[in-house]
């Protein structure tokens, strides 16, 4: 029988530690893993295993690299598979900055595949300051919480990510005005994700599907929030069929960008018109990447080694004249400007009369191939 496994994720640490503190007394013989890398970029790692409220191992390391993948590959899942069977339960506290999608992507290997099951993705959250937290554009590193030297990423994308993968967000701080304020802003940034403040959910059943959980956040494939207003909050829905004018719509990015909190989703460019293309951004700071394919150009031979959840999708986006492409965006703020917004956004479509023109992308020098930070 193999042992459950829970990963407990968080920027915000005295509240992720109250969970996995909670986690270990609801499961007596638990132990809970901690890899502190506060001391990262002088290329230590301090792992922490606790038993109850108390410390039974205490370890430093230095990982080759020294990044959160080496620490994962290098001692952490060697960690777990030692102590697969050893414990009812294996409590993996990750670090303020760490996203649980990596983490839960390398357990899901062959050497832990018979000894270990994740059950749980847990994103804790301190309601006195996710509200503000979700604004700020600090990077890690300023903020003192990045998981390697030469970490860029900022501490508000992060906080998305982490509570966006999760299959449970569990609030913990703050008055009954914070969890209502967080509770508010949760339905709008992870509509489909469970919320609780007291009693954690059920962490040793079933294995997850870790394929399942990526493609819930996966561009092509992501279960993005509907049009929805509570109180001043308000998330914004834009689907179109036509091709964005790549200039027009790279001139309209800032406003778009500082005009919300979040925003995400999908598009395609008459220059790229094979490419799925993704937008993602979080207070201030946004992102284009290239997600691969869009099935419309894809051999049919092709299409079945797609997921079920891609085909599915594309089903439901197909249009007999350009398949699956689709403009699909989706923006999160407080009272944002409906009407604005959709105009601008649809100011960026391409013109009938400039379907033949030779156009310039300036998103080519700003694109990604899609990764997992």
């Amino acid at each position: 029988m193999s042992t459950p496994v829970v990963l407990v994720a968080g920027l915000h640490a005295t509240a992720r530690t109250a969970v996995v503190d909670q986690l270990l007394r609801e499961h007596p013989g638990a132990l809970a893993v901690h890899h502190d890398l506060k001391a990262i970029t002088q290329g230590r790692i301090e792992r922490v295993v606790r038993d109850g409220d108390r410390i039974v191992d205490l370890a430093e390391m230095r990982p080759a690299h020294g990044c959160v993948t080496c620490t994962v590959r290098e001692d952490l899942l060697p960690w777990l598979v030692q102590h697969a069977g050893q414990a009812p339960l294996l409590v993996t506290e990750l670090w303020d900055s760490v996203e649980p999608r990596s983490v839960a992507e390398a357990l899901d290997c062959e050497e832990a595949h018979d000894l270990l099951r994740l059950t749980g993705v847990l994103t804790a959250l301190d309601a006195e300051h996710l509200p503000v937290d979700i604004v700020r554009g600090d990077d890690l590193a300023d903020s003192g919480h990045q998981a390697a030297a030469g970490d860029r990423r900022y501490l508000a994308e992060v906080l998305a990510r982490q509570l966006e993968f999760a299959t449970a967000l569990i609030l913990r701080g703050g008055d009954e005005e914070d969890h209502d304020l967080t509770r508010a802003i949760l339905t709008h940034l992870a509509p489909c994700t469970p919320v609780v403040a007291g009693t954690l959910p059920e962490v040793t059943g079933a294995a997850l599907c870790v394929r399942e959980l990526a493609e819930r956040v996966d561009p092509p494939t992501a279960q993005l929030p509907c049009d929805t207003r509570t109180g001043e909050i308000t998330t914004v829905v834009w689907r179109r069929l036509r091709p964005l004018h790549p200039g027009r719509f790279f001139a309209a990015v800032d406003e778009l960008v500082t005009g919300s909190v979040r925003s995400r989703g999908r598009f395609w460019l008459p220059t790229q018109p094979d490419r799925v293309l993704a937008w993602d951004a979080v207070a201030g700071v946004v992102s284009v990447e290239d997600c691969g394919p869009w099935l419309i150009s894809l051999p049919e031979a092709a299409w079945e080694l797609m997921s079920p959840a891609r085909r599915t999708v594309a089903s439901l986006d197909w249009n007999p004249i350009i398949g699956d492409r689709v403009q699909h965006l989706v923006f999160m703020g407080p009272d944002l400007d409906r009407e604005r917004l959709l105009g601008l956004l649809d100011s960026c479509l391409l013109a009938p009369d400039e379907a033949e023109a030779r156009l310039e992308d300036p998103f080519t020098s700003l694109i990604t191939l899609k990764e997992n930070a």
